[in-house]
């Protein structure tokens, strides 16, 4: 339909309403046999029905025209075409990616099968006070965890192993996410940019997030374990974002350790696999999210996450070192995504 046309029509229909002679007289100039004695309400139907008629289908061009004139029309228009832009993103993600596919996620590595294999177990010693104090910190932790958790005694099965999985990751995801929003409240303070911190900050929170997400498909923990992670999470999150305030470089580092003990961790998890302790998860199929997330193969299993899961936190392990050995004003080195 040709545009001025469109809005004559419009136009013509908002101003003729008001008078119903006018009405009934352009009625018969578009053909339309009405006597003005029908009144208003009819001489407006059958003006909507030639609006109607007017605006069509071309078929000829395969261009589709509104079926009758709208005071937000253009409003309209941009958020059909808005959604419609949506819908294709998803539809080539899901060709792209599989159905399982999530487009919402943040940028992250995706490991090789020899960048998962080469994962080693590393300490960076501790030089002065503040890397004293975080490794100190982090051994402490690790032996009342383990102790209070019954880990250190008795044989490690699959229940054990993912009670201790899935709360040791809702720790893990706290200390990015705190970072993150404190480095932004002070950039907002100060007035001043952050130097590409946060967003690498943000990456490691929703990585770890997606470990414990993960697990999740395989046990749902009990009402007891979630006051337990309620717990933790409260006196954790506080305790972090006031250590934060007062010395970036001490919680960076005391991350970094808390890292070489995930690692230590998921390859002792991997040895129990290979050496047939676990023998529910040797042939287990991985979870989908898994699977779609870290693009493993279709056919991947539960060594194979753990694999990839155990190369998330040793990057974690060279990304809070490094940040430990910057100043706070210094540019962040890691790409989005890496």
């Amino acid at each position: 339909m040709n545009p001025s046309l469109s809005r004559f029509v419009s136009t013509s229909f908002r101003v003729l309403l008001r008078s119903p002679s006018s009405c009934s007289y352009y009625c018969k100039f578009v053909g339309i046999q009405i006597s003005p004695s029908i009144g208003l309400i009819q001489s407006s139907r059958a003006l909507c029905q030639s609006s109607r008629q007017i605006s069509t289908t071309d078929t000829s061009s395969n261009k589709h025209v509104p079926t009758a004139p709208h005071f937000k029309t253009s409003e309209t228009r941009k958020k059909r075409q808005a959604e419609s832009e949506i819908d294709a993103h998803k539809q080539d993600a899901s060709s792209s990616y599989g159905t399982r596919f999530n487009p919402y996620t943040m940028a992250h590595p995706i490991w090789s099968e020899n960048e998962m294999d080469s994962v080693e177990i590393t300490h960076r010693p501790p030089d002065g006070f503040v890397d004293w104090l975080a490794f100190i910190g982090v051994k402490t932790l690790r032996f009342g965890f383990d102790t209070l958790s019954g880990f250190s005694f008795g044989k490690r099965n699959e229940k054990k192993w993912i009670n201790r999985i899935i709360f040791l990751e809702t720790v893990a995801g706290v200390p990015g996410m705190v970072a993150a929003m404190t480095r932004h409240l002070h950039s907002l303070r100060r007035l001043k940019r952050d130097y590409g911190w946060i967003h690498t900050l943000l990456e490691e929170a929703e990585n770890e997030r997606m470990h414990l997400i993960s697990a999740l498909m395989v046990k749902k923990p009990s009402w007891f374990f979630r006051g337990c992670v309620l717990l933790t999470q409260g006196i954790f999150v506080n305790m972090f974002f006031v250590a934060y305030l007062i010395s970036p470089r001490l919680c960076h580092r005391f991350v970094g350790y808390l890292e070489e003990e995930a690692v230590i961790t998921y390859t002792k998890l991997l040895k129990d696999i290979d050496d047939g302790a676990l023998p529910l998860w040797e042939n287990m199929p991985a979870p989908d999210v898994a699977v779609a997330y870290w693009k493993l193969e279709d056919d991947a299993n539960m060594r194979d996450m753990f694999r990839a899961i155990r190369a998330d936190e040793a990057h974690h392990r060279e990304v809070n070192h490094t940040l430990s050995s910057l100043k706070p004003d210094d540019e962040n080195p890691f790409p989005p995504g890496q």
